[in-house]
């Protein structure tokens, strides 16, 4: 139990809301609490009656986040997790930079409580030093945000997430949770054009700028406080075998870095009365087993593998995915298992056009692990499984980083997850489900013949990707009537990157057609290679986080 809360009550350890009074479907898509096979955490199972408006790509996210932590005042709270931050990363324009705004905040009297990814050193194409810089200049202002190393071995802290609290005021409390890092390359728009400040080390084929495609959520309501419930584990879950060794403890407190935070947060604020929209949220996590147990997940926790096993088993006519990854036998296995056992189901996946390691020896592991995974989807789906990368307009590759899943325009997830057996059992990861109570009523109202009913958060996400990626207008509308129809949008997008691929096999003859998506053809890994790269790819790219008692028991 988190040891701040109140003795005799705990606001964050209430009972789920009864499902007949918002939506049976939640018994349908959300998982139980047997599914979630963590007994440890009190981590409340979902919530109903929150308002979750996706930010798609990090332009518009930045922009709220500036604004919003601008709106802080004395007494209020920031807390935040992160895989990597640079400390200055430009949120709004001159004098947004994220360490100037997180340690102006601190200075005014704003609690900011962090916990960044320890990282590796930027020899290994990793954040240490950057990740440093961010927590000594916050800390130096006056914050609590530290480095955090309890991870499994070659795993990472992937999870990004923001709580903004205000005490007194909690209609204006928010969370931001999903891809998006507060870091350099991230700050990107609609037409892709690239952030201004890049990251450093990053593969050519993307250019000096690399353009980027990301999505975040923005969350008011009470799953705002299940998110900042989450942090609290974290921050909370140590123990006394997380000491370091005394080397690692000088060095690790060079680098503000903490096995043990022990630090006191203050106490969570009553969530009663927050309900702002219509969409029921389920908070989603991965978190490996360790030898040095977290508190709150001692055996782990795979509860995001475990909603995508249960939604994609509901799956009837369109799943559509955009990931940064499609690895590992134990995601295609979900995929086609879904396809064989619904004959009209189709899948549609938004993919890189190349890897974020695509060096001699980083890059065969890579390919090695998606040319499995695709190669058994494209064989399950028969013409039913499509996979694409993007470019922007002028034909540069962009690099899709997001993590968002659609099914049946009923069910949605996005978070910082990605699909490979990493993101599923062996590092920190952090999502969140959302299915919206009230029905669309544009035509199919009910695509998968469920019962369920298209529901407008899932539907407009779903279109507002895809019109971005096709160059529609993103206005409902005559421009996207063949889009709302599931299997019409799969053959809408067929056509389109057929087309554009036909431009570039034609020699650019004529106007380029409308339309940023292509047949993603990722390059074959040679017979030599593949006999060092699969081995690398199972055990330091894809590694498996689940508990060996689980391992030997197949248990998923």
């Amino acid at each position: 139990m988190i040891p701040d809360a109140a003795p005799d009550e705990d606001p964050l350890e209430q009972d789920a809301p009864d499902h007949a009074a918002d939506d049976l479907a939640i018994e349908e898509w959300f998982l139980s609490e047997a599914e979630r096979r963590n007994p440890a955490t009190d981590l409340r199972l979902f919530s109903t009656g929150n308002l979750v408006e996706p930010l798609v790509d990090g332009r518009g996210y930045f922009k709220r986040l500036c604004h919003e932590l601008g709106d802080t005042r004395p007494g209020d709270q920031v807390y935040f997790l992160d895989f990597r931050g640079d400390m200055d990363e430009l949120l709004d324009g001159p004098g947004t930079e994220v360490g100037r705004l997180l340690g102006d905040a601190a200075e005014r009297g704003v609690g900011v409580f962090g916990l960044l990814w320890r990282s590796q050193p930027r020899w290994m194409k990793q954040s240490e030093e950057a990740n440093a810089e961010l927590v000594r200049h916050i800390s130096d202002h006056g914050g609590q945000v530290m480095l955090d190393a309890r991870t499994r071995r070659v795993g990472s802290h992937h999870q990004k997430l923001v709580v903004i609290r205000h005490p007194g005021r909690p209609e204006r409390d928010v969370a931001f949770v999903g891809g998006i890092d507060l870091g350099f390359s991230r700050n990107d728009d609609s037409e892709h054009r690239g952030d201004p400040q890049p990251m450093e080390e990053f593969p050519q084929a993307y250019g000096a700028r690399p353009p980027w495609h990301d999505i975040q959520a923005e969350v008011r309501g009470a799953a705002t406080y299940d998110l900042e419930h989450t942090f609290r584990e974290r921050w909370y879950g140590s123990s006394v075998l997380d000491i370091p060794s005394p080397i690692r403890q000088l060095y690790d407190r060079a680098y503000h870095a903490s096995a043990m935070t022990g630090l006191p947060l203050p106490l969570p604020e009553d969530d009663a009365g927050a309900r702002p929209g219509t969409h029921a949220v389920q908070v989603l996590r991965t978190y490996p087993a360790r030898l040095r147990r977290y508190p709150f997940a001692p055996m782990g926790e795979r509860s995001i593998a475990q909603a995508y096993r249960r939604a994609f088993r509901r799956a009837r006519r369109l799943v559509y995915l955009e990931d940064q990854y499609l690895w590992s036998a134990e995601v295609a296995k979900v995929v086609c298992d879904a396809l064989r056992s619904s004959p009209d189901l189709h899948v549609m996946v938004v993919v890189p056009r190349f890897p974020d390691k695509d060096g001699r020896l980083d890059g065969p592991p890579t390919r090695v692990g998606r040319e499995a995974a695709v190669s058994a989807c494209m064989e399950a789906g028969a013409g039913r499984f499509a996979i694409y990368d993007l470019e922007n307009r002028a034909g540069e590759p962009v690099y899709v980083h997001a993590k968002v899943v659609v099914i049946d325009d009923v069910w949605a997830m996005i978070g910082s997850n990605n699909l490979n057996r990493r993101s599923w059992t062996h590092d920190s990861e952090l999502s969140i489900a959302v299915l919206d109570k009230e029905r669309d009523g544009r035509a199919p109202q009910d695509p998968a013949g469920l019962g369920d009913g298209a529901r407008p958060f899932a539907r407009n996400l779903r279109l507002t990707l895809l019109a971005e990626h096709l160059d529609r207008p993103t206005s409902d509308g005559p421009e996207i009537d063949d889009l709302l129809d599931p299997v019409s949008a799969f053959d809408a997008v067929a056509r389109s990157a057929a087309g554009l691929q036909a431009w570039y096999d034609g020699g650019r003859e004529g106007p380029r057609p409308e339309g940023r998506l292509l047949p993603n053809r990722l390059s074959p890994v040679g017979r030599g290679e593949r006999l060092w790269a699969a081995p690398a790819y199972r055990v330091l790219y894809d590694p498996d986080g689940r508990a060996w008692r689980d391992k030997l028991r197949q248990r998923t």
